[in-house]
């Protein structure tokens, strides 16, 4: 019979392969992200077994040792132990668990008192051993003797029973002996370090050699003679952890999520965009150092390390599942930080000020998104306006209508004229400030807010007599034609400070239909023929002419036009510097010519005069 045509009763099924050599290459390359977790898989059995056994004999022993000496690691445990059979079920089958349960539906559950779940935790030592050996007597069967379990990162093993007095008491032994290479991995030294990194937290006695690695209770749980020793005790805590010195440290207590521990908030400011970096312990045994979405992205200002015993992790134990558990973590643990905020602007105004000497813009990113946080923070947020330094509660007070700006350029445009007129600007071309600004309303009814572009700064300039602007029609003709190549209008008005000849007004639509001319400029006819399908109806940069300027006043009473355009071009040019805008090279271009037309147009009239003479 064809086997394509046999029907799936007359199968006969096989079972999978498992290369164990490869297995053990996946884990240490692709799986764990150093060999180091292998000591973590081992305290997490031992811990494991030993809570499995205090459930059913609540008087046991608990206590882990570690040996380690010539390339070779013992490590025993005071836990509920393994028969035969369980050898051959657990030990021997990668991927079975006793810390599991398989409901009827064939769905599994994980028993949330155990640290593994995914049996495959004594594999990771094959990335560091070319041997395990387990010695195991079971608790829960008295009369059984201790079994031997011993195994190659071949793949093969051997299990034997051994005489009672080969282990009298109920536990675990596991023998480790280096592969080549890896003995330092093995040191007495370097297990030390690996056991307290990981194992400072748990429950029990654990200890390498007669040094002991559990520091319990936790530097955030213990007691403290007053307030300002605990301060000190936690400094010296986060630089021995994450090296440096906090500004101030956030108590992290959220019991629903069993959760406990501190964020330290850091003493520099650093960028929004670098991904936080945190602590995290489950049930007393390190996860992960390097745990990114434990807090709202906002809160990229501290650093923190925590126990819980609700997260789940994922099948390397190195990162955080992320689930609905999680979330409602970064949630409860944000509002932690929020309310600590919120304390020091109320009763603690100096060490506020310190914070927002730093981190001003996390706290600002947290302001967008929480008008309570805005509100709060109203009076100690600083912007940069003209009239200064001001936050936004004594601007608003300062000012009728809360002009702003949404970029930087826009601002050092206009700040010099609108100050000099009357007229209040906020700076929002920083990170979030704009956002801030428009929010304003939200928080503090009645504020009007308004962005300030050059339509409304053109408006609240003077406006010159008629008469005069008529005569100086023929001067303001020249000037107009010399700028339109450029796309920029030229207009004449009267304002403050005298000293300043010309302004230069544009906004983002401008910008933005100046951009498109260009490109449309340099294109072939393909992309010219798009981008000219794109042109809007934007309004024009303008070059405003201050009436009151001598030097305008001069430059107007001229007849040449070509000489109009030749001093023309130089305002321009002069204007866009004052503006500190990026220059294109057409404006390069024009300020060269404009300079040379200039000195050419006065060594000729020098020398003219010479001529006279």
């Amino acid at each position: 019979m064809d086997p394509q045509t046999q029907s799936p009763e007359t199968r006969s099924p096989h079972t999978f392969q498992v290369d164990l050599r490869g297995l053990v290459d996946l884990l240490s390359h692709h799986l764990y992200s150093s060999p180091k977790v292998y000591l973590r898989e081992l305290l997490q059995n031992a811990v494991d077994a030993i809570t499995a056994r205090l459930a059913e004999q609540p008087g046991a022993p608990a206590r882990v040792r570690l040996h380690a000496a010539d390339g070779a690691l013992r490590v025993e445990d005071s836990g509920v132990g393994l028969t035969e059979t369980d050898v051959h079920n657990l030990l021997a089958t990668i991927g079975r668990s006793s810390k599991r349960a398989d409901g009827a539906d064939g769905l599994e559950s994980a028993r949330s008192d155990f640290l593994g779940q995914f049996g495959i935790g004594l594999l990771a030592c094959f990335v560091v051993a070319e041997r395990i050996r387990v010695v195991s007597r079971s608790a829960r069967t008295p009369d059984a003797l201790p079994v031997e379990w011993t195994a190659r990162d071949d793949g093969s093993y051997t299990v034997r029973t051994l005489p009672s007095e080969a282990r009298p008491e109920p536990g675990t032994t596991v023998h480790l002996v280096a592969r080549a290479g890896a003995a330092e991995w093995l040191s007495e030294e370097r297990v030390l370090g690996l056991a307290r990194d990981f194992g400072s937290l748990l429950p029990y006695d654990v200890r390498v050699g007669d040094q002991p690695v559990t520091e319990l209770p936790a530097p955030w749980d213990r007691p403290y003679p007053s307030p300002s020793t605990r301060r000190v005790a936690l400094t010296r805590h986060c630089h021995d952890l994450f090296g440096f010195s906090p500004l101030d440290s956030i108590d992290l207590d959220v019991p629903v999520a069993g959760i406990r521990g501190v964020a330290y908030v850091l003493p520099t400011a650093v960028s929004p965009a670098q991904r936080a970096t945190h602590r995290v312990h489950l049930k007393g045994m390190l996860l992960t150092e390097r745990a990114e979405q434990l807090l709202p992205d906002w809160a990229f200002f501290v650093r923190c390390v925590i126990d819980t015993d609700t997260l789940r992790p994922t099948a390397s134990r190195e990162s955080l599942y992320e689930d609905e558990t999680l979330a409602a973590v970064r949630e409860a643990l944000g509002e932690r930080i929020r309310s600590w905020l919120t304390g020091l602007a109320a009763g603690d105004p100096e060490r506020l000020a310190a914070f927002l000497s730093v981190h001003y813009l996390g706290v600002k990113s947290l302001a967008r998104h929480d008008a309570e946080m805005l509100r709060t923070m109203l009076p100690w947020l600083p912007f940069e306006t003209t009239d200064g330094r001001l936050s936004l509660e004594e601007f608003a007070q300062r000012h009728p209508i809360v002009h702003f700006t949404r970029t930087v350029e826009e601002y050092r445009q206009v700040a010099p004229i609108a100050s000099a007129q009357g007229v209040g600007v906020i700076n929002g071309g920083y990170t979030y400030d704009s956002e801030l600004v428009e929010a304003l309303p939200k928080v503090r009814p009645g504020t009007v807010v308004a962005e300030l572009d050059a339509d409304t700064v053109t408006a609240h300039l003077d406006a010159v007599d008629p008469a005069e602007e008529l005569a100086m029609a023929g001067f303001l003709a020249a000037a107009r034609a010399r700028l339109d190549p450029l796309g920029c209008d030229v207009v004449l008005r009267s304002f403050h400070p005298l000293s300043v000849p010309a302004l230069h007004l544009d906004d983002r639509a401008a910008r933005h239909e100046q951009a498109r001319a260009d490109a449309e400029e340099r294109a072939d006819d393909l992309w010219a023929g798009i981008l000219g399908s794109l042109r809007g109806s934007a309004p024009r940069a303008r070059l405003v002419l201050n009436h009151l300027n001598p030097l305008i006043r001069r430059v107007s009473s001229l007849a040449d036009p070509e000489l109009i355009g030749t001093a023309t071009e130089s305002l321009y040019g002069q204007a866009l510097l004052m503006a500190q805008r990026p220059l294109r090279p057409a404006d390069t271009a024009l300020l060269n010519r404009s300079f040379i037309g200039l000195l050419e147009w006065a060594t000729h009239t020098n020398s003219e005069e010479d001529g006279r003479r």
